[in-house]
């Protein structure tokens, strides 16, 4: 109990001392960011901080940073894609989709908060979309069976993330008010992160790593969730992990600048950008860097989180002979490579502003309504595409076979 305790305490604090521009020297006897590096937004922890130690934790009072981390139970699974493949029944692959009941092939660029009627995320006003691939095992005679997803770890005391069925944890990051503050998405606002079709490390300009990730876990229990997401090299990968982990989670950051006007373009990409940095790691506080002239305006940094419960499927005798890792990507990727996400804002009003002005902690955001669990499940939608997804199948939904 002592060491889970400890991996849960330690994430969140490291996360907001990075946020608040606390400098930790002494470093913890784990592999990790690098103590030396006074670039690195991540120093180790000292092992007796508490979090009494971070000044005005959990909320900021309307100065400070702000980190929302939610979950978001399962709306639906289905092979529909509103943004990359509109009006289209079926799309190419499948998704999980998470958030509000608005979700369909036919989505409008409207403002969707006003069309729905639920959410199964925890904070009520969130309406937003927020999907991506599913995780499939490729059995040695080729079958495939859907790694189910399961709740995230504890932190923050929200157990409403410890006890969703599928689904998401969600992140919104802001420095906070003033010069450095970010204005939040308009209704209607959509974009993509990612490329379905990637198969190998992709060389697009920007090194993409701390962008996209899977995280291995190394024990019971979250065991190795240490540091932030995708600045681990012990346990953090581009692509997927080619050892048994006890669990895999999925990391997928979005860009952080946008260029103030255009709420959705053809590619769903170029709207937004990076800072003039280039692609920043998780809470680094440079979602303060400046932007490029071309996309001036800072947005929360939104990043979404996974856990793949991949203990299942690690017997050896299940995983094939040559020693390759077994899992595969809903797209038919085996790289990993091609994990991607896409996002449709649908705060409702002016909740997103307010929370990203407030300096919330996770998801204690006081003024920012919030559900029970309870409710939350009640939430779904059914799928427009009536296909087999769960046990053995031949072939992944659509047809698709690993590549």
């Amino acid at each position: 109990m002592m060491r889970r305790t400890a991996l849960i305490t330690m994430r969140p604090l490291l996360l907001f001392l990075s946020l608040l521009g606390v400098t930790v020297a002494n470093p913890l006897p784990q592999g990790g960011p690098n103590p030396n590096d006074p670039t690195d937004p991540f120093p180790p922890l000292p092992p007796d901080l508490s979090f009494d130690d971070v000044p005005n934790f959990p909320t900021f009072n309307g100065t400070g940073a702000t980190m929302l981390r939610f979950g978001c139970h399962q709306l639906v699974i289905d092979r529909i894609d509103p943004l990359v493949n509109p009006r289209a029944v079926p799309s190419p692959h499948q998704h999980q989709i998470v958030g509000g009941d608005a979700f369909d092939a036919f989505m409008p660029l409207k403002d969707i908060a006003k069309r729905s009627s639920c959410t199964g995320c925890s904070y009520s006003d969130d309406f937003s979309n927020y999907w991506t691939s599913n995780l499939y095992f490729r059995a040695r005679n080729g079958s495939y069976k859907r790694v189910r997803q399961i709740p995230n770890a504890l932190q923050f005391n929200d157990t409403f993330t410890t006890e969703t069925e599928g689904g998401l944890t969600a992140y919104y990051v802001s420095p906070g008010q003033g010069e450095q503050g970010v204005r939040a998405f308009k209704p209607g606002f959509r974009m993509f992160f990612g490329n379905a079709s990637w198969r190998a490390q992709p060389t697009t300009g920007f090194n993409l790593s701390r962008q996209s990730c899977f995280r291995c876990y190394t024990g019971p229990n979250f065991e190795g969730d240490v540091f932030a997401p995708c600045q681990d090299p012990a346990v953090d990968s581009w692509g997927l992990p080619n050892k048994k982990c006890f669990g895999i989670r999925s990391n997928i950051l979005f860009p952080t600048c946008w260029d103030g006007v255009t709420l959705d373009t053809p590619d769903h990409k170029s709207h937004v950008a990076y800072p003039l940095e280039g692609p920043q790691p998780f809470t680094s506080f440079r979602t303060a860097l400046a932007c490029p002239a071309s996309h001036p305006v800072k947005i929360p940094q939104v990043m979404l989180e996974i856990v793949w419960d991949t203990t299942p499927f690690n017997d050896p005798d299940l995983w094939p002979t040559d020693g390759s890792q077994p899992f595969v990507l809903s797209t038919g990727d085996r790289s990993g490579y091609s994990q991607h996400a896409d996002y449709v804002f649908g705060w409702k009003g002016k909740e997103l502003q307010k929370a990203m002005d407030a300096g919330c902690a996770a998801a204690n955001c006081p003024g920012i309504k919030v559900q029970s669990l309870k409710k939350a499940k009640k939430c779904k939608v059914k799928p427009l595409v009536k296909e087999r997804y769960e046990g053995w199948l031949s072939a992944l939904p659509g047809g698709i076979q690993a590549q």
